[in-house]
């Protein structure tokens, strides 16, 4: 299979594109030569009364948009299983990480970058309003220093982005989701190539929201029933917006084209069940729906905290999520995710800045504010895996007590 032949659905079949490959040997087909442009509805006629899919190849050819690619055997990425779990997760693991250096080391490493890629996603987010085509070949360099840095330390960068949000929710939301997304490669071994795919293809999963009017991204209250079509909508213009660019990963396109699909087939656009939901779009989906929980949102006054988001998402797992995959991501951000504000059972209130692999209920914590809620004149940093007198007393909202995550200095 060449690396611009895509397998699809009979449904995605249009005129323009060019068949590569059927699914059976071309000497049963009504045609005299081994592959065949698509120059007629009768030529998709034909086609759909003598194969289940086919092969295109965008190189010759119209692409498809990834809503019609079909999972291919042979490929890892694309197992199509659903809950077995450890297998499916041996077959993805092609890397064991270890982490390089100190999280104050990776810290200092980590604002540069953040420094370049802020620059760079921002203006993205303009030129797309303003009807220019996204520049894929500096966002995915802006995602390589991401990624380069997870792989490091894995949460060194997600730090860092808590340290600097601002109040534009669609630039927050796609670098969360970017971050969470390279960590979650990370914790399941992917190679760093197909990190970097799912990395890209978390920060560009909502670019068609920028075609969508702002009275209606974030209208306070229940959307009417068009305006939720609309909405949905934005699936599609990403894919619009993206899929005329060769440089776009075909797992990038594919998350953008499935976040939305959930196991149980309630999600949107396709209504897409377990399986025919590659792994990919599964992974897009708990990522986004767990960085939209835990974001500050225009439209909404409530925001999650990450341990109420995780909850969240346990309490869905084997529905909406795939089980095994709900608990692989729960692996890779803890009980108390990097940048959750907690009580303690003193008093005191923290903020967590490592998880620990084996305990995930006793992260890493920076001490911001006494027993009194006060600021502490040192932020003391304390391994509740180690200090056995203190524990989590519960979960803070962000922002609880004044504390302001851009503010603290690690």
């Amino acid at each position: 299979m060449s690396d611009t032949e895509v397998k699809i659905k009979m449904e995605g079949l249009q005129i323009g594109m060019y068949v590569s490959r059927v699914d059976r040997p071309w000497s049963e087909m009504p045609v005299l030569m081994e592959g065949m442009p698509i120059s007629s509805n009768e030529d998709i006629d034909m086609l759909n009364e003598n194969c289940n899919y086919v092969y295109i190849d965008y190189s010759i050819g119209k692409p498809a948009s990834p809503m019609y690619y079909l999972n291919d055997e042979a490929a890892v990425e694309d197992i199509e299983i659903m809950d077995l779990g450890k297998n499916e997760f041996d077959l993805l693991r092609k890397e064991t990480y270890q982490e390089e250096g100190t999280l104050e080391e990776e810290m200092v490493n980590a604002k540069e970058i953040y420094a370049e890629v802020n620059h760079k996603i921002e203006q993205t987010l303009d030129d797309l309003k303003h009807d220019k085509a996204p520049n894929v070949e500096v966002l995915k360099e802006a995602v390589s220093e991401t990624v380069n840095s997870v792989v490091r330390h894995p949460t060194a960068f997600k730090l860092v982005l808590e340290l600097n949000k601002t109040d534009n929710y669609s630039y927050n939301h796609a670098l969360g989701t970017s971050v969470w997304c390279a960590q979650f490669g990370r914790q399941l071994g992917l190679d760093k190539d197909n990190i970097k795919e799912t990395a890209f293809g978390g920060l560009i999963l909502d670019l068609g929201k920028t075609k969508i009017p702002e009275s209606i991204l974030y209208k306070q209250g229940r959307l009417t029933t068009d305006e939720i079509r609309l909405l949905r909508s934005h699936v599609d213009l990403s894919i619009q917006i993206l899929i005329e660019n060769d440089d776009v990963p075909h797992n990038s396109m594919r998350m953008v084209a499935t976040h939305h699909e959930r196991a149980d087939g309630s999600g949107y656009p396709l209504g897409l069940k377990n399986k025919e939901i590659p792994i990919c779009g599964r992974i897009a989906g708990i990522v986004d729906s767990f960085d939209a929980m835990t974001s500050k949102r225009p439209f909404s006054t409530h925001t999650m905290s990450p341990h109420d988001a995780i909850t969240a998402l346990y309490e869905v797992r084997g529905k909406q999520f795939q089980k095994d995959l709900v608990e692989q991501f729960i692996q890779t951000v803890g009980m108390y995710p990097t940048g959750t504000l907690v009580e303690l059972n003193t008093g005191e209130v923290a903020v967590v800045t490592a998880i620990n692999s084996l305990k995930r209920l006793r992260p890493t914590v920076m001490l911001v504010l006494n027993e009194d809620k006060k600021p502490r004149d040192d932020f003391d940093t304390l391994n509740l895996a180690t200090a056995t007198d203190y524990s989590i007393k519960k979960a803070l909202e962000h922002g609880a007590f004044g504390v302001k995550m851009e503010e603290l200095f690690i």
